[in-house]
């Protein structure tokens, strides 16, 4: 078995953090202050493994099929995980109509991102190409994270978070770039299905 290369390493890093930044999110809710910044280095170091494995891997020249793969499932897992568990996070502090929002921001990034992997699934097994992350996939990753740090963040600023204005801003440039992305891939890939095979 061949050893993993530095860029591959961070991929998989940023996998195993997930569920640490899961159980930091909903356990340490309670706790003063710490309940909000734990969870959010947590994140933080999330995010910076996917900007470093992919600079990592142009720079040193070690782009493999194997990352090209992992790198965005590793992404996929990071964000719907951290979604879905700050949708809990809402829920419990009795932020009802923030979450109600927010669910439906869940909804949209879940429906694309199925989307998008079925898509390369197809286009795959079809060409025998591996699909990388177009532009507008890392902008819409990258949008994902930040807005994510900032709902986060917001519970530090007690003026910011009496109307959750940063978590709705956040919450419309995510829906927004999520749903761009997933059109550029259809756009894309779609001519490579053959429907009558």
């Amino acid at each position: 078995m061949k050893k993993l290369n530095l860029p591959n390493t961070l991929s998989l890093i940023r996998v195993l953090l997930v569920p640490v930044f899961v159980a930091a999110l909903i356990f340490m809710r309670d706790v003063y202050l710490w309940g909000c910044i734990v969870p959010l280095i947590i994140y933080s170091l999330t995010a910076l493994t996917d900007f470093l494995d992919g600079q990592i891997a142009r720079r040193c020249n070690m782009i493999t099929d194997f990352g090209k793969f992992i790198d965005p499932l590793a992404d996929k897992f990071m964000v719907l995980s951290s979604m879905i568990s700050i949708l809990a996070w809402m829920l419990l502090n009795n932020w009802t109509t923030l979450a109600l929002v927010f669910m439906w921001v869940v909804i949209i990034v879940f429906l694309r991102e199925l989307g998008v992997t079925s898509l390369r699934l197809v286009v795959s097994n079809t060409t025998g190409e591996v699909v990388a992350a177009s532009i507008l996939g890392k902008v819409k990753t990258v949008s994902q994270m930040v807005g994510t740090i900032l709902i986060l963040i917001e519970p530090l600023i007690p003026v910011v978070n009496e109307n959750h204005i940063l978590s709705y801003v956040s919450m419309a440039v995510i829906a927004f770039t999520t749903i761009l992305s997933g059109l550029d891939y259809l756009k894309t890939y779609l001519p490579y299905i053959d429907s009558n095979k």
